[in-house]
């Protein structure tokens, strides 16, 4: 696992190992991971090019963990640091996940995540520590200038009406929606 200039962000790229009959891999490794996982629910998310999902994050504690994939197609991944009081707020990582390179990113409870497809159709297979729930579910609007995630130009996003509803950063701030950086940090050192 290779860390991201985020705490809580790790991106995984697989050896692969490939033979006259295909390739083989390990997509997932607990023990690789730098703290304790426990997967609770798997969610597969099938993506027409453009669809833009996201930035989701949940309350902390619980929130949700998440190990997420691109089995099929490609998608830019993103990784939102949410957390108020973090010496990184407000900062956006992304990585490109795709079914050639098989990588891995993993998003730490009180991390905002999304992702935008830019095949003509991806899927997204994560991991989630906890299973959904809506009420503890909140969103960041993916488009807000301020967070100004460099999305790929020439694909027009397609929002959910949640998403395309949810708030601008700073109203989440405001709203007192957003996860504390010490509470993230304290549920942390739990799952050591």
């Amino acid at each position: 696992m290779d860390p991201l200039g985020i705490d809580g962000a790790w991106c995984h790229t697989p050896h692969i190992h490939t033979d006259p009959r295909g390739a083989f891999l390990e997509a997932f490794h607990a023990s690789r991971l730098p703290r304790r996982f426990d997967v609770a629910q798997i969610n597969c998310s099938i993506s027409a090019r453009g669809v833009l999902r996201g930035v989701h994050f949940a309350d902390v504690p619980p929130s949700q963990a998440k190990y997420v994939m691109c089995v099929a197609g490609e998608v830019l991944d993103v990784v939102v640091d949410l957390r108020t009081g973090s010496p990184t707020f407000g900062r956006w990582e992304a990585v490109t996940l795709d079914e050639h390179t098989r990588k891995g990113m993993f998003v730490a409870e009180g991390l905002g995540h999304a992702f935008m497809a830019l095949s003509e159709q991806a899927t997204v297979v994560y991991l989630c520590s906890q299973p959904y729930n809506p009420g503890r579910e909140h969103g960041v609007h993916p488009l807000d200038p301020e967070l100004g995630i460099a999305w790929p130009a020439g694909i027009e996003p397609l929002l959910s009406d949640k998403d395309a509803a949810a708030p601008t950063l700073a109203e989440a701030l405001s709203a007192g929606l957003l996860p504390d950086h010490e509470a993230c940090a304290e549920f942390y050192a739990t799952l050591h």
